[in-house]
């Protein structure tokens, strides 16, 4: 925002758009649209029985905090661990690590806000295929 009066900027919800790791990501906030500098927010739903793909945000750190419905966040180097949030929690992920949250409902969808220290909310982000081949191995 070089040269121009820094001030608030309200960014209306409603617009959405398809995230590299394939869940809806809902008008927020980053560098692309407001200017952000160290930090961006958006709104993510996960539709009923629906994922992400596996994936890490290589330099920047999440936080997810879960609005309504719940998700499994399978975490670690194979994905071997699991997180259970649901509505009113809060859940860290650090810089780095491979994760992919799973919508544990087939009947609600999962929505959460996600902060990340990255105002380019895409441009660290990893796809990690080779950990999805069992899974799709699995059914």
């Amino acid at each position: 925002m070089t040269g121009e009066t820094a001030t608030c900027r309200v960014i209306h919800g409603g617009d959405a758009h398809q995230g590299k790791q394939g869940v809806g990501y809902f008008a927020g906030v980053s560098a692309e649209n407001v200017g952000a500098q160290a930090l961006c927010m958006h709104v993510i739903r996960i539709p009923p029985g629906g994922r992400a793909k596996a994936h890490l945000h290589a330099e920047h750190e999440s936080i997810i905090y879960v609005l309504s419905g719940a998700a499994e966040t399978w975490f670690g180097d194979q994905l071997q661990e699991r997180a259970l949030t649901e509505a009113g929690d809060f859940l860290y992920i650090p810089a780095g690590l491979p994760h992919m949250p799973v919508n544990v409902s087939q009947t609600e969808p999962c929505v959460a806000v996600v902060a990340r220290s990255d105002p380019n909310e895409q441009e660290s982000l990893v796809l990690l295929p080779d950990l999805e081949a069992p899974l799709e191995r699995c059914g």
